[in-house]
């Protein structure tokens, strides 16, 4: 199945997407006498987004056409993050031997390049990116992002999808030129407001064939700038899963934003995207935070 939050009025409220609009939770739980939680991060680590997802496939999906009250036009819907409280967002670094090119890098080969955001970078679907004023060059990266859903530790490769609660849409921006200066600014460059956007969709494993098959693009001002297919990763979504949950605890809700074909160059006015076969576009523009106070 596939779940999003949506914005209402104070409140973010976890949907499901039907041919209706954007049914809310909270709606489904009054029909139909459920007690899911409303909210996204919550719903995941209570452990019932399974006991959702084994609703809507038997029978639940048909069910929800009966709610066309409930339901939020799509016209109308104003998408947040999926949630913003993630306990870890875990990066990896040029997981595409193209990406490592274009940057004159040398790919990692023995472990991925990790590193980690704080949650205060979050935004979501058509929220600005603000360039910060101590960066003349910042990037923005299309990433597929893989959401865990269980506390799990050590976890083998075979087993990977069982601790898997979905995948979503990434954008993470970079301050290259800060990075540049010296590659241990990475955690600077990396962790500025507005530099993690995901969303709007969190898909869950079954509607997903094959996730080697998916091909990721970053897009800028509507032109693919790169893309290129999970396949092609150094290190693909089940080596990271079981790697990072070697070295910690992994959450319910902690997200690995598992790298980038290509990474564009980002100015005042842009619109980037990410996109990623069978997934909702996410959709962010752009803003200079020095053109807003007059800075050269």
């Amino acid at each position: 199945m596939r779940l999003a939050t949506v914005r209402d009025r104070d409140a973010e409220k976890a949907c499901v997407p039907t041919s209706l609009g954007l049914v809310p939770l909270e709606g489904i739980n009054k029909q139909f006498n459920r007690s899911w939680p409303h909210d996204m991060l919550t719903l995941i680590q209570s452990g019932k987004l399974e006991e959702l997802n084994e609703w809507y496939s038997s029978g639940g999906q048909e069910a929800l056409g009966t709610l066309k009250d409930q339901a939020i036009p799509r016209h109308l819907v104003k998408f947040a993050p999926l949630y913003r409280r993630p306990r870890k967002i875990w990066g990896i670094g040029l997981n595409y031997q193209e990406h490592a090119a274009d940057l004159s890098e040398k790919a990692p080969t023995t472990e991925p390049a990790s590193f980690m955001k704080p949650d205060t970078t979050i935004i979501g679907y058509g929220d600005c990116v603000e360039i910060p004023l101590q960066s003349k060059s910042t990037t923005a990266e299309g990433e597929l992002g893989i959401i865990i859903g269980r506390k799990c530790k050590d976890v083998e490769r075979k087993d990977w999808l069982s601790v898997v609660a979905g995948f979503t849409t990434v954008i993470d921006m970079t301050a290259e030129d800060i990075l540049r200066k010296n590659p241990r600014y990475l955690t600077m460059s990396k962790s500025f407001d507005t530099f993690f956007s995901f969303g709007p969709v969190l898909v869950t494993p079954d509607e997903i064939q094959d996730v080697m098959r998916l091909n990721v693009a970053t897009v800028a001002n509507g032109r693919v700038h790169a893309r290129n297919a999970v396949a092609n990763m150094t290190f693909p979504p089940d080596f990271l899963v079981s790697f990072h949950s070697r070295i910690m605890t992994m959450l319910p809700g902690d997200i690995i934003a598992s790298g980038t074909p290509g990474a564009v160059p980002i100015s005042e006015g842009d619109t980037v995207e990410c996109w990623i076969d069978g997934f909702e576009p996410l959709v962010n523009p752009v803003k200079d935070l020095k053109n807003a106070r007059n800075i050269t």
